[in-house]
């Protein structure tokens, strides 16, 4: 059986380029060149069919650790909660008051990006704030 080597997530969204400069704001991710023969990526849809341009963007991990980010227009809204959603891992090592104030101050620094703080889930010790991204996506400040 072969393994996996690489993987990307993908998200049906409304605006994919704009869903996705957010997340390289949350993320610390990057937007990749524009495809071969492009110098920008207004470029690159202006050669699109009307009906193509903007219907997809990416963005991904500076470093090349982490996955690809892919978004890709969808014609209907999102209607329910996520079934799979990110985990923004903030607070790793800390426990208490010190996890909790790591949390806090990147939920400060995402909700003027448009990001929408849900609930906090804070027992004294483990703590984790559920968010929304700007299209209504769940993710956690874990």
């Amino acid at each position: 059986m072969s393994s996996i080597k690489q993987f990307q997530v993908t998200f049906d969204c409304a605006e994919p380029e704009r869903l996705a400069r957010f997340w390289c704001e949350v993320l610390g991710y990057v937007v990749p060149p524009p495809p071969a023969g492009f110098a920008t990526w207004d470029d690159f849809n202006r050669s699109q069919a009307p009906e193509e341009r903007g219907s997809w963007f990416a963005c991904t991990d500076p470093s090349g650790v982490g996955p690809r980010l892919y978004f890709q227009r969808v014609p209907e809204g999102k209607v329910v909660k996520n079934r799979v959603h990110l985990d923004v891992r903030v607070g790793t090592g800390l426990v208490g008051e010190e996890r909790l104030a790591a949390l806090e101050a990147e939920c400060a620094r995402l909700v003027p990006l448009g990001a929408v703080r849900v609930r906090l889930l804070y027992d004294g010790n483990d703590a984790c704030i559920v968010m929304q991204d700007i299209e209504g996506n769940e993710f956690c400040l874990d």
